[in-house]
């Protein structure tokens, strides 16, 4: 193993600069990766473990549209305040032990879920799972610390892309678990959407153990000048600990650049997660599939993410090589752009096979876009990577919320309209990217600055370079 490990190509701060997902996890930053993103896909796979069981829930608990709606607002919010208290604190103490601890302390979360018997209390369960959804945060800074500027676009997206695909094989899989219990004699229906949740909570406690055991930290020493959180904290006086982690924390508050991917964000993740709450019980409430179809159709926009997530980190890092982050911005424009057009006409048609067609290209485009943002995130700050990773994945999940109380709660709008309602949102709210100006590498309609000054400070320059 070690034989193999000198012989990657590393940079400076000991981040690999050759990534190769299909490859054993053979050397520690490929281990990291297939760790991390298998975690993700344990805590997707938990939190959206419920709306495939919706239909049968619904009956259950007698739950209204009403509820529903503030459930599925309620599963996004809880991951707003965990996300972006995620970055913080893997700027201090590092991705491995913050995902893995936070996979740990939500994993029995989820089997409370058995012992709902009120709208209420469905509801506060899923406010506690969205909680694991913070372990995103780790995952993209994990990946940023561990693979270098010239492939970190394709790192951050496979990843993620790899593990989003948990809300889809959720979709398909949960349905099936519940059939195979409620086929025990004696097995009531009630009983058997119950206990199906015992298999994503082991699932993800395994997961967190494992992060935990086998994970590894960029601990290279120049890096450490640039990150607090490899700096062992018994080791730092506590008042320069807590000044270094405010200034951390402020530098990343105070780069505009971190709000506007976090706009957009909202807007293409934020978009992909409500669409994972509602599309299940949109096909099997307007085209009449059952229970296993309408899953399985839900399945087919989750796990497009297999491909969809990475396809958009290669095309930022293929178009960063060739115009620099303009190429990045650029490309997520158009792509965000295209993802809301499709958004906006999987309301208009009207059959269930063109429903289906148009929701797959869709998918294909929105998580693409997520994969295009944060092929930006690690050029926009190095030493507040954390804040920036936080903000930006917690504008993922105050999207969801927006998405979900405006357009999804209650019964006033149809669900197609408000789908194509989603879909002119995203195309207005991608229009900010165009205000994202990089002084060393320019912006959408602007190039470099002519007078920039190559001796300012290194976070002043944003000089990860392609």
């Amino acid at each position: 193993m070690e034989k193999h490990h000198k012989q990657s190509s590393h940079d400076s701060d000991e981040k690999t600069t050759e990534f190769r997902p299909f490859s054993p996890a053979v050397t520690p930053h490929m281990r990291t990766f297939h760790l991390s993103w298998l975690n993700l896909f344990s805590c997707f796979f938990t939190t959206f473990s419920i709306p495939p069981l919706l239909p049968i829930i619904r009956d259950d608990l007698n739950l209204t549209a009403a509820d529903i709606g503030t459930a599925g607002s309620a599963s996004f919010a809880g991951s707003i305040l965990s996300r972006l208290l995620m970055g913080p604190i893997c700027d201090l103490v590092g991705p491995r032990k913050a995902s893995g601890i936070l996979s740990l302390i939500t994993a029995p979360i989820i089997l409370i879920t058995s012992i709902a018997s009120t709208p209420g209390e469905f509801i506060v369960v899923r406010f506690l799972v969205g909680f694991s959804l913070a372990t995103f945060v780790a995952n993209q800074y994990w990946m940023s610390s561990m693979f270098s500027g010239t492939v970190v676009g394709s790192a951050n997206a496979f990843a993620a892309g790899w593990a989003n695909t948990g809300a889809g094989v959720t979709q398909l899989l949960m349905p099936l678990i519940y059939s195979s219990i409620l086929y025990f004699p004696h097995v009531s229906s009630s009983t058997a959407w119950r206990l199906s949740f015992i298999v994503p909570a082991v699932f993800q406690a395994i997961t967190g153990i494992l992060v935990l055991a086998f994970g590894h930290d960029n601990k290279n020493k120049k890096q450490n000048q640039n990150h607090p959180r490899t700096t062992p904290l018994d080791s730092v006086n506590p008042k320069e600990s807590h000044k270094s982690a405010l200034k951390v924390v402020f530098r990343g508050l105070g780069n505009y650049r971190g709000w506007i991917l976090g706009l957009l964000y909202g807007f293409s993740f934020g978009v992909e997660m409500t669409t994972d709450n509602i599309i299940a019980e949109y096909f099997y409430d307007r085209f009449g599939v059952n229970l296993q179809s309408a899953g399985t159709i839900a399945a087919c926009f989750g796990m497009t993410n297999f491909f969809s997530r990475p396809m958009g980190g290669f095309v930022s890092d293929k178009m960063g090589k060739r115009y620099g982050v303009r190429g990045r911005l650029w490309s997520l424009w158009i792509v965000q752009t295209v993802a809301g057009l499709l958004c906006v006409l999987l309301g208009r048609v009207n059959s269930l096979w063109s429903s289906i067609i148009v929701m797959c290209c869709f998918s294909v485009f929105v998580q693409a876009a997520s994969g295009l943002i944060f092929g930006v995130v690690p050029f926009v700050s190095k030493r507040s990577l954390g804040v920036i990773s936080g903000m930006t994945g917690s504008g993922g999940t105050i999207g969801a919320v927006v998405t979900q109380m405006l357009l999804f709660s209650g019964d006033k709008l149809s669900k197609q309209t408000s789908i194509s309602l989603m879909g002119l949102m995203m195309i207005l709210c991608t229009l900010p990217v165009t205000l994202i100006y990089f002084p060393q590498s320019g912006g959408i309609f602007c190039g470099p600055s002519a007078d920039h000054d190559d001796d300012d400070d290194e976070e002043e320059n944003y000089s990860l370079l392609e």
